[in-house]
Formats: C-alpha cells, sequence, structure tokens
C-alpha cells in the first residue's frame, strides 16, 4: 500500500463539529495539524477569528485536542473547530457543555474516597429536598417517575448555592438525606396499609406527622460500601 498518502482531516473535522462536510481543497487548506497550533501563522487565523489564545477556554480545548493527537500531534483541525469546542467551557477553562453541568460537579479522576463523603447541608436545602420528596411521593404513589421529577432543579439550585470545590461531597450527601426522606415516606405508608405498594394510592394523611426535623434527627452517618452514608439510628419519625 506505500504511496498512499491519507489525509484524516476530513474525519477529524467532523469529529470535532465543524459545519463543512466537503473534502474541498479549501477545507485542507484552512486546516492545520495539532502539532503546529503554536506556529505564528496559525496563531494569526486564531486571532483573525476572534479567539483569544490567552484564555482558559481556549488553553482547555488545545490541552484536550493535544491529548486526542497523541505525541506527534499529527492529527488535523482548524479555527471553527476549536470555536465549536471552546462554546462548552467557561472562563475558567472548565467544561459545562455550554451551562448544561454546573462548574464543579465533573468527578473524572477523582476518587469516590474523596467525593463519597458527608458535609454539612443548610437547613434550606434539606428542606427543599424533603418538600420535593414528599410532594413527588404522594403525587406518583411512591413510584420515582424520570418524566416529571423536579428534583434535579433542587440540586441544580443547591450546587450553585455553595462553593465550587464543595459540590461535589455536598450533591452526594443531599443525595443520602434524599435516599432517607423517601424511605421513611415508605415505612409509614406500609406501617399504616401493610398491603400497599408503590402505585397503589396513599391513605389521606398518612404522611402529616412526618417532619424533615424528625428524619434528620434519627439519621447517623457510617461508613458504606461506596462511601460515607446515613442509617436511621432511631425509628421513631414523629
Amino acid at each position: 500500500m506505500s504511496g498512499i498518502n491519507t489525509n484524516y482531516s476530513y474525519l477529524f473535522e467532523l469529529m470535532f463539529g465543524t459545519k463543512s462536510s466537503k473534502s474541498s481543497s479549501k477545507g485542507i487548506v484552512n486546516s492545520f495539524k495539532i502539532s503546529d497550533i503554536s506556529s505564528r501563522s496559525v496563531q494569526s487565523q486564531l486571532r483573525a477569528a476572534g479567539i483569544d489564545t490567552n484564555s482558559k477556554q481556549y488553553k482547555a480545548v488545545i490541552s484536550e485536542m493535544m491529548k486526542t493527537a497523541g505525541e506527534t500531534g499529527a492529527m488535523f483541525t482548524n479555527v471553527q473547530a476549536i470555536k465549536n469546542r471552546m462554546s462548552g467551557y467557561n472562563s475558567d477553562g472548565e467544561y459545562t457543555a455550554g451551562g448544561l453541568i454546573v462548574p464543579g460537579m465533573l468527578a473524572n479522576g477523582i476518587p469516590e474516597s474523596e467525593r463519597h463523603k458527608i458535609i454539612n447541608i443548610s437547613e434550606d436545602a434539606r428542606q427543599k429536598m424533603f418538600e420535593n420528596c414528599k410532594r413527588e411521593f404522594i403525587a406518583e404513589n411512591g413510584i420515582a417517575n424520570g418524566d416529571t421529577t423536579k428534583r434535579s432543579d433542587v440540586f441544580r439550585a443547591f450546587q450553585l448555592s455553595i462553593k465550587k470545590e464543595d459540590r461535589l461531597k455536598g450533591t452526594w450527601t443531599l443525595e443520602q438525606y434524599e435516599r432517607q426522606y423517601n424511605k421513611a415516606f415508605y415505612e409509614a405508608v406500609k406501617a399504616a396499609d401493610p398491603s400497599w405498594k408503590p402505585g397503589k394510592q396513599i391513605p389521606a394523611g398518612v404522611l402529616d406527622g412526618i417532619t424533615r426535623e424528625s428524619i434528620d434527627k434519627s439519621l447517623v452517618k457510617t461508613q458504606g460500601q461506596y462511601g460515607e452514608t446515613f442509617t436511621r439510628g432511631i425509628n421513631t419519625l414523629v
């Protein structure tokens, strides 16, 4: 197969979301090797396109592209591909998928032993989670409904309310509270009606006496298989 010179710029452009899907000579001319990214000519193209090559966004994108390209950097990209990638990062160089991901919530490279920890959560955040759990538990008769739940909204608002470095641990902790709230509701309904199963109508008023404070006071921090979690050390909820 000697004598065949394969140019992978077309596939690389598609992979990085460029608009062009034509292997025209113009597309090849506008492409450049990753290894040439710091050259004067390429840097001039980038600046002319309005890219701030000193920004954390740009540096984060180039760092990821260099990892993909490997040691030789013998893969191709272009200005538009870089701009497309930069739109997924914030001004601090953090990947946010264009704002869909809260900064600090990417767990890549962070072991569970560091992020699956119980930390202090404000009463306001716990109360909002409790109210959402109770409302959805009653509305769906104890069945978790991924189509209607607002739990993601509760988590996102909480994440944005605390320090970035606490967001993974805080989210894990709030998830443990959420689990215990739902467990308490389930046990209360079963105590009132042993024949009850998720999906069956919940007896009116059966959850009225359960408060968030009563559940929180019963919780004991323990070390579980996947990290720190809660168990209930006190059975009385009211």
